[in-house]
């Protein structure tokens, strides 16, 4: 009976869960993903005209800029034309 305990007690604690690197390993997927949908890139480093989202492991996932139109300033003419 003490064995049986003793095994049941092994087996309850070795498979409680994943392991420390298939966690690791699922993370790293999931930030790759998360950085895809964005429509990034992991590099080992960003250009000037991209920004760091997240990290994939160890890399900045770089997502470019979106390019903003420069709005013209409007006219404010306050003075009456006779």
């Amino acid at each position: 009976m003490k064995i049986l305990c003793i095994f049941l007690t092994f087996v309850f604690t070795v498979s409680c869960g994943p392991s420390v690197s298939q966690k690791k390993t699922k993370e790293d997927g999931e930030k790759k993903r998360e950085c895809y949908l964005v429509r990034g890139a992991c590099k080992t480093s960003c250009n000037t005209w991209e920004y760091i989202y997240n990290y994939c492991s160890t890399e900045p996932c770089c997502v470019i800029r979106e390019y903003q139109k420069p709005v013209p300033k409007p006219l404010n003419s306050t003075r009456h034309i006779l």
